[in-house]
């Protein structure tokens, strides 16, 4: 079976800069075996298969595959799903605002602004996050993973908005960046970790973020919306980050990822990039 395929690059303004996304078209007949399978060839952190909705609200329905597994919703796989689904000629039933079926729910994304040909700029609405407190004893074996000093730790939290991620807001954008973690003991500690650190004033971002989800088979995942969805709402809470600002994630990687953030009077987080289409043709399932 051939289907329509495309292969996008998720926030960021250059195309090879951000997170690579694969979108797997009419996938309807697809069983979830086969869609593992394809997201385990293909070796990205995320492969999505676009399906008729279920909900009649809905412009389409959406299932995202990690190489490890599937997971009910996640960021750059929504940008950049709706982005492909819009650029193959995809008419949302509201004019400036698409409405996706996921594992959690549906999901707002708006339409910021057209860029460049072949390109979208976009941004969805953050799913609620639920926020727990991190064991003493898991937040010690965490930092002796990431080689971290326990009192470079600011705060640290259980972030669920889908994805479930342990995050450290750390003291600095430089600690972030030096960080060299064991992969294998975080694999075995079963945790997806999100760490995050104020840049310096006058840098274009305002925190460095990182995502280690060896759990998942993705080492250090190159940017990441659900996570950062769940750390401005978790930040802005604290008032250790301001209501709209730009998170920098995928340094240490060579890319240059950016995500902007943006509380609502409503109190609503937008979570928003630059979506590049890079590939498009079909792919044989």
């Amino acid at each position: 079976m051939r289907l329509p395929f495309a292969q996008l690059d998720v926030f960021t303004s250059e195309p090879f800069s951000g997170n690579p996304l694969a979108v797997v078209f009419d996938a309807d007949r697809l069983p979830a075996s086969r869609m593992q399978a394809v997201a385990a060839w293909l070796g990205l952190s995320e492969t999505t298969f676009v399906l008729q909705p279920v909900q009649s609200s809905a412009d389409y329905r959406l299932r995202i595959f990690t190489p490890g597994g599937e997971l009910p919703f996640a960021g750059h796989p929504t940008l950049g799903t709706c982005a492909a689904w819009l650029l193959a000629g995809g008419k949302p039933k509201q004019r400036d605002m698409v409405m996706q079926e996921s594992g959690i729910g549906l999901v707002a994304v708006r339409r910021l602004e057209l860029a460049a040909h072949r390109a979208q700029h976009l941004a969805f609405a953050a799913p609620n996050v639920t926020i727990g407190a991190v064991e003493p004893d898991l937040l010690h074996a965490l930092c002796v993973a990431l080689g971290l000093p326990l009192q470079q730790v600011r705060a640290s939290a259980w972030l669920d908005n889908g994805p479930r991620w342990l995050a450290l807001w750390l003291d600095s954008a430089s600690t972030v960046l030096a960080l060299d973690p064991d992969h294998a003991t975080l694999k075995a500690l079963g945790a997806k970790v999100g760490v995050c650190g104020p840049h310096l004033q006058g840098h274009e971002a305002a925190v460095e973020v990182r995502a280690f989800a060896a759990a998942t088979g993705v080492p250090e995942d190159p940017v990441t919306g659900s996570l950062n969805a769940s750390l401005a709402q978790w930040l802005i809470g604290l008032r250790a980050l301001p209501t709209c600002y730009t998170a920098a994630q995928g340094t240490r990687l060579a890319r240059t990822g950016r995500v902007a953030i943006e509380q609502d009077t409503q109190g609503q987080v937008w979570v928003g990039g630059q979506v590049q289409e890079v590939m498009r043709g079909e792919i044989c399932v």
